[in-house]
Parts: structure tokens; sequence; C-alpha cells
């Protein structure tokens, strides 16, 4: 079950039939995005497994998971942008019932991200699963 913003992402990646075209979009969404501010970018906020620097800082808003994130590569941005699609404002004790996998699966990124960088995205998820799973408790 996709946000709004994430089904949004999807349609538009879908309706552009090349792939470079796709990618630029995803570097676009990426510079759309608010820089994360440099007193978050510290170990506690870094996600292991990802080759560039990534930062994600959870928030909660009234039992709804949001958070800020960061990379110094540029795709990398892009897809923190597409993550906080697929889970900013979801219910906390929901986050887990997503299937990343499947959603990320839909924007056809499988294919075409290197090995590091889809541990990278994996590492991502994994790292928002576990903060929504410790909050939710």
């Amino acid at each position: 079950m996709a946000t709004q913003a994430f089904e949004e992402i999807a349609e538009t990646l879908e309706f552009l039939e090349d792939w470079e075209d796709r990618y630029r979009h995803v570097i676009e969404l990426g510079k759309a995005m608010p820089p994360l501010d440099d007193a978050f970018k510290v170990p506690a906020y870094k996600v292991d497994g990802c080759a560039s620097q990534v930062w994600l800082r959870p928030r909660l808003e009234g039992g709804r998971f949001d958070f800020e994130g960061d990379s110094d590569a540029m795709i990398v941005r892009g897809l923190i942008a597409i993550l906080h699609a697929l889970y900013s404002g979801v219910a906390v004790a929901e986050v887990n019932g997503i299937d990343a996998t499947a959603e990320l699966g839909r924007l056809g990124l499988n294919d075409h991200l290197s090995a590091q960088r889809s541990n990278g995205l994996r590492a991502m998820v994994e790292r928002i699963r576990k903060t929504a799973a410790q909050t939710s408790t």
C-alpha cells in the first residue's frame, strides 16, 4: 500500500520510457529535497552499507513516521526522496507492512542500479524498518 506521493513518482517514471530520463528524474527528486542540517550528519544517523555517505534522521509526528535524509551522491539523494515518498506520513505501526522490495520493483530500479546502490537502498529500507519497529514498541 503506497502513499499518493509514491504513486505519483511511479506514474511519472512509467511515463518516461527512456531509462536515462528516469535516472534524471530520480536525480531531480533528490535536488528538490531540503538538505539535512550538518548538525545531524553524525554517526547516529549514518546508514552503514552504503557506498555513498547517507544519513537518515527519523521524526515521529502524531504517530506517523517521517524522516529527513541526505547523501553526498545525487542519485542516492533521489533514492532517499523516493523512500521519503514511500514512508512519510505512514502510521509507525504500518511501516513494516510496506513491501518496499515490491514497491521499488514497480519503478524498475532493480534492473538499473549498480550492486552497491542496490545494497545501499536495502540498507536504507532496513534502517527505516528498524527505527519504526523500535518506536512502535
